[in-house]
């Protein structure tokens, strides 16, 4: 009945917090038994390698994405690594 659904967003990081998002990437129910993240892969490795960087909490969703999403045997590009903060 009532589950939480969460959007998956690139959002500028000099933005409010609830300002417009730059773009939608996907969803995140957490309530979901098996994979509960729904993200388009290609778009975000298309962000990272401009440059974006996720949270820890994303960072560590998008491993659980990618792990899913080559057991169903999908073909994506290649992980695009965060760069290391310094």
């Amino acid at each position: 009945m009532h589950q939480p659904l969460y959007r998956v967003v690139v959002a500028e990081a000099r933005s409010r917090r609830d300002g417009a998002a730059v773009e939608n990437l996907g969803t995140y129910r957490p309530g979901d038994k098996g994979n509960p993240i729904k993200v388009n892969l290609e778009r975000v490795d298309y962000w990272l390698s401009k440059g974006a960087k996720p949270t820890n909490t994303m960072h560590s969703m998008i491993k659980k994405a990618r792990r899913a999403a080559t057991a169903k045997g999908e073909t994506t590009a290649a992980p695009a690594e965060a760069p290391a903060a310094s």
